[in-house]
């Protein structure tokens, strides 16, 4: 079967596979190639798959929907990252996180200012 994960920006993953193990709200389920066409919510975790070729491999997903229609499983989410293997994951992952953590702030500031400037022009206004 063919696994698709794509988010907004790209593609992630695109590669044919024996087997994907994605957590969705309802738990833990493996898709096989001949499992009966499905749809499900995917939850914040680490999903799993063995390519044609051998090796389980990995990504971390953010939300997102599980659509498995005949030979193609569709996984689309707001944010994949895939690695070769867990730790290496696990540490990408955390660099990220730090990233997006250290963008987030900057702009909770930058939207506390903005604010502080509107408020001080309509109290200007009013006076």
């Amino acid at each position: 079967m063919n696994l698709k994960v794509v988010t907004p920006a790209r593609v992630t993953v695109d590669e044919r596979v024996e087997k994907v193990t994605v957590h969705g709200h309802d738990g833990s389920r493996t898709y096989l190639p001949r499992h009966i066409d499905f749809v499900t919510a995917v939850v914040p975790s680490v999903m799993s798959w063995v390519p044609v070729d051998g090796e389980e491999r990995f990504a971390a997903v953010d939300e997102g929907i599980l659509v498995k229609v005949g030979d193609e499983l569709l996984v689309s989410t707001t944010y994949a990252m895939h690695g070769p293997e867990l730790g290496q994951l696990r540490r990408t992952l955390e660099e990220q996180f730090a990233q997006r953590g250290e963008r987030e702030k900057s702009a909770r500031t930058a939207l506390a200012k903005l604010e502080a400037s509107i408020v001080r022009r309509f109290m200007e206004l009013g006076d």
